[in-house]
């Protein structure tokens, strides 16, 4: 079949007023011509989630291949893929329900710069899932709290009490998080506020892998989470899509949040997840984030660790240095 690019009938909708858009006239795969591949960067980068219907013809090689156009891909930290490559299982057998707003993996320094998500099995209803711009939540906020989140930096981790946020989750559920999300369990230190390295804009950097806000006591630290939170999860900061299968949904993983909302019941859904390794982000101040444990950030079963495909590792080192040296006592 022949592929479609951005000069044969594509179109770019938009969905919301702050983010989304569906792209149409597209066959994604990794022979996508390259005038299709930067109007997708840009359609993604403007809107930060971009949707396509009919993406039937994809599997785990196909789906790869399309990631590689926008970068290099990278496997979950801790998480085994389902190709033994990089494609993540998403299986609500296996406690796959994410009802809660996360960006993917900030628990490491360079967390993924994009996420590629797509629909295998969907259930006959519920399931869908919605994001939010964190951009337009920063934009939004009254300057007094932009001027307070510019000078936060918070802790992240893999290690969050799972079984709070599902109750009703059965033991095996707890016991296979505990064993292979937490396998390696990590903490670093983010900004609240990061710039973004292709747009410029400043994003606020949370979710649900903030264990706490630097210099706070717990219940400040909480406050001001929920503050900042609320502002992302606003509707009008929103979009929401009802999938079907074969879709595909690609997001700035820099600039969004994401919430699967566990509504189907008990039946099956399932979708592969690819994501593009991302960069150390960096604060309005110029301080960039540090990995605080363990020493450097493994590398999963197959493929790099995160970071590692652009020199992150090596900016890790230089901020771990850079804290070292402005803690150390000045001389006489």
């Amino acid at each position: 079949m022949t592929t479609l690019t951005a000069t044969t009938a594509t179109t770019v909708t938009q969905l919301g007023g702050r983010i989304g858009a569906e792209i149409g006239g597209v066959r994604l795969g990794g022979d996508l011509a390259p005038e299709a591949v930067a109007e997708i960067r840009t359609a993604l980068l403007a809107h930060k989630v971009v949707f396509f219907r009919g993406q039937d013809h994809l599997d785990e090689a196909g789906h790869e291949a399309f990631a590689q156009l926008l970068g290099t891909p990278v496997a979950h930290p801790t998480v085994p893929s389902a190709d033994g490559r990089y494609a993540l299982g998403i299986d609500s057998h296996h406690g796959a329900r994410a009802n809660q707003w996360h960006t993917d993996v900030t628990f490491v320094p360079a967390y993924p710069a994009f996420s590629i998500l797509r629909a295998v099995t969907i259930p006959p209803y519920g399931g869908n899932t919605l994001w939010a711009n964190t951009a337009t939540a920063y934009t939004h906020l009254p300057e007094p709290l932009r001027a307070l989140a510019d000078g936060l930096r918070a802790v992240h981790s893999n290690e969050y009490d799972y079984a709070a946020l599902k109750p009703d989750a059965l033991p095996e559920a707890l016991a296979q998080y505990r064993e292979v999300f937490t396998s390696t369990k990590f903490l670093t230190e983010h900004p609240v506020v990061r710039v973004h390295p292709e747009t410029g804009e400043r994003t606020l950097l949370l979710g649900n892998f903030v264990q706490r806000i630097n210099g706070l006591t717990g219940r400040d630290s909480r406050t001001l989470l929920d503050l900042f939170q609320a502002h992302i999860e606003s509707p009008e900061n929103t979009v929401r899509w009802q999938w079907r299968a074969g879709d595909v949904a690609i997001w700035d993983n820099r600039a969004t949040q994401h919430y699967g909302v566990d509504d189907s019941d008990d039946h099956e859904r399932t979708l592969r997840r690819v994501t593009v390794d991302g960069d150390v982000p960096v604060g309005p101040d110029g301080l960039p984030s540090r990995l605080i444990s363990p020493e450097a950030v493994p590398a999963p079963s197959f493929g790099i660790p995160s970071g590692a495909s652009n020199g992150s590792a090596d900016a890790e080192a230089e901020a771990d240095a850079a804290s070292a040296a402005s803690a150390a006592p000045a001389s006489a």
